[in-house]
């Protein structure tokens, strides 16, 4: 068994890369890169033979980044957990790897075998591309014959002038159903590169996406089908458009409450002591929400904190508007003081609170609300299962 170090400069027409000590556990706060060369006029093509890294909906935690080219290369994908994924196929004859770890949870690692291929050699499993026409189409291989293949990597940037958007629909649409979209799926991102701080939404199944209206002047459309079950696939269309027309594909579900609607933080609600009263059990049932999320926006405006929460768990859902992209939930929070509860971006937290006419979670200072931890889900799924 050949002997993992971390990272690393490997060539050739084959070989292997693993994780460093694999199969044991890899080390904690490291960052490992491989440089990846197969023959000139070849590509990449990396199959993951085993995955085991610590599990997140985002991977931000312990992942592995696959690129394209050794420096500034296109993110072909971030990796994490158990599910393996489809194949990856570079766009040239290098590719680059890397392996970032944080200070707690691992596993034994990955390890994956590279190979060179003719860029034709896999024939229509090749897809992908940069689109800068005024409209056009795209499609998953073998569309509409017959099924996609397994283990295919599809990228799609598409580019617009500076001062226009991208209006993104999808015709047909049907991809290997899984509640979290784990084996194969379609990832739609704003710019032109895979940031999970970007991606609008991951979708599969059969229902298509509702259509999207890119933030600037550049969508990212990755597909990836894993090396099992497949589906027809898709066909998605896109047009450019002037920034000025209004955004018809979005509909203005959240702004039914006028600005001077909201609750303003007073002077004598805001002097309060900033200290939460008594216990889990005793917020649950007189809290009209109940939620465990990561705050992954937080600005203030006029004295309060308008929040994003991503959602862990939802215990008590009430009026609470919760809006899904793919397998990720969010719901926005309102912290009328800003000071108090103190939330930060980043953290994670139990909310229970009031909610707006709108929908928008509302807390005060008294309002329950503490860090949590994975221990306090215990209590909170035994207070769901109670009746208030």
């Amino acid at each position: 068994r050949p002997t993992f170090t971390c990272g690393g400069v490997v060539s050739g027409e084959s070989g292997f890369i693993g994780s460093e000590g694999f199969p044991g556990v890899y080390p904690p706060n490291s960052k490992c890169t491989w440089k990846i060369t197969v023959p000139e006029g070849k590509v990449v093509v990396l199959s993951f033979r085993y995955l085991d890294l610590e599990s997140d909906n985002l991977c931000r935690y312990d992942f592995v980044d696959i690129y394209n080219g050794h420096a500034n290369g296109q993110r072909i994908g971030r990796f994490c957990g158990t599910v393996k994924p489809g194949a990856l196929v570079s766009s040239s004859n290098k590719m680059l790897v890397q392996m970032t770890s944080d200070a707690n949870t691992a596993g034994s690692g990955f390890i994956a075998k590279f190979s060179a291929a003719e860029p034709h050699e896999r024939g229509d499993q090749y897809c992908g591309g940069r689109l800068e026409k005024p409209s056009g189409s795209f499609h998953t291989p073998n569309w509409p014959e017959r099924d996609y293949p397994a283990g295919v990597t599809c990228s799609w940037h598409i580019v617009a002038p500076k001062n226009q958007l991208i209006e993104l629909k999808f015709e047909k649409f049907d991809v290997e159903r899984d509640n979290y979209c784990r084996y194969d799926y379609v990832a739609v991102f704003n710019g032109g590169e895979i940031n999970d701080a970007k991606r609008i939404g991951k979708y599969c199944g059969d229902s298509p996406p509702a259509p999207i209206l890119s933030e600037k002047n550049e969508l990212l459309v990755q597909f990836l089908s894993d090396l099992s079950l497949t589906a027809d696939g898709f066909i998605g269309h896109y047009k450019f458009r002037p920034k000025k027309l209004p955004t018809t594909t979005v509909p203005p579900t959240t702004t039914t409450v006028p600005a001077t609607a909201i609750v303003k933080p007073t002077v004598a609600l805001c002097q309060q002591k900033c200290k939460r009263s008594g216990t889990l059990e005793s917020n649950y049932c007189s809290s009209n929400f109940v939620i465990t999320g990561t705050v992954i926006t937080a600005v203030t405006r006029a004295g309060s904190l308008h929040a994003t929460v991503s959602i862990i768990n939802v215990y008590k859902e009430g009026n609470l508007a919760i809006q899904q992209a793919g397998k990720n939930m969010s719901a926005k929070i309102l912290v009328v003081c800003k000071q108090c509860p103190l939330i930060r971006r980043g953290l994670n937290y139990i909310i229970m609170g009031q909610v707006e006419e709108d929908g928008r979670g509302k807390v005060f200072p008294n309002s329950f609300v503490m860090s949590f931890k994975t221990k306090n889900s215990k209590i909170l799924n035994a207070l769901k299962n109670k009746t208030c």
